[in-house]
């Protein structure tokens, strides 16, 4: 079977790092569905404004390697523990398939590049590409006292954010709000604790620098993207 993308999807996230490992847990986190030349017909989307959620089908595509092996280490269970990657969401698979529940924003039906879905929440890179949208249906696809494993007994500790002024003046409302929700999730590896080292995070054209001591994450920095050494930084003198 040979699967070839419908879409592309355009996402503040240039970068692997600091996407939030599932879909939802930054629900403000805004992201645009363009679709391929071929697919540009508005009556692919016809009736899907009546959803509130959708199932994406996409591809692993910033994975570079074959992944060979049976077991991962889920960052949940503090990238120590072994389980069988069937048994987890981890991006390296036998194939690099991602599955992601979205909220649908709206759809922008006329533009210059054909009908854009707008959505809410998505864990997915700027670039990656898109073999398939579903609706969801609560009837079928939602199972409230379902157990989720080894999920079930771990909790997702988020973190307090600091974002200075001369940081946060540099984005709009919508994303400072998914900027803040996403650095609450510790985009850290979960093997990584020093309350030292620096980090970057890319985010809606940024490299995001940040720390993380006693629970607390603090935006140090932001620079542009692609700008001159020494130039469009946002230093935090405090």
């Amino acid at each position: 079977m040979l699967l070839t993308p419908i879409a592309t999807f355009c996402s503040p996230f240039e970068s692997k790092f600091g996407i939030p490992r599932q879909s939802g847990l930054a629900a403000n986190l805004r992201g645009e569905i363009v679709f391929e030349p071929e697919y540009r017909n508005v009556d692919f989307l016809r009736g899907i404004e009546e959803f509130d959620f959708l199932w994406l089908l996409w591809e692993f595509s910033a994975n570079r390697h074959q992944a060979t092996s049976p077991v991962v280490r889920p960052p949940l269970l503090g990238g120590n523990e072994r389980v069988g990657v069937f048994a987890t969401r981890s991006p390296f698979r036998p194939n690099p398939v991602g599955l992601s529940s979205v909220r649908l924003d709206y759809v922008e039906w006329q533009s210059a590049r054909g009908p854009v879905v707008h959505v809410l929440g998505a864990d997915l890179m700027d670039g990656t590409p898109i073999f398939d949208i579903k609706p969801y249906i609560v009837y079928a696809d939602s199972h409230p006292d379902a157990r989720s494993g080894f999920v079930d007994n771990h909790r997702w500790e988020r973190l307090s954010v600091e974002i200075p002024t001369e940081v946060a003046c540099l984005f709009n409302a919508d994303e400072l709000v998914a900027l803040q929700q996403t650095l609450e999730l510790d985009p850290r590896p979960h093997y990584h604790n020093s309350e030292k080292k620096v980090y970057g995070m890319s985010f809606a054209g940024y490299d995001i620098r940040f720390c993380v001591s006693g629970g607390v994450c603090r935006v140090t920095e932001a620079v542009k993207i692609g700008a001159p050494s020494g130039n469009n930084t946002v230093d935090d003198a405090g």
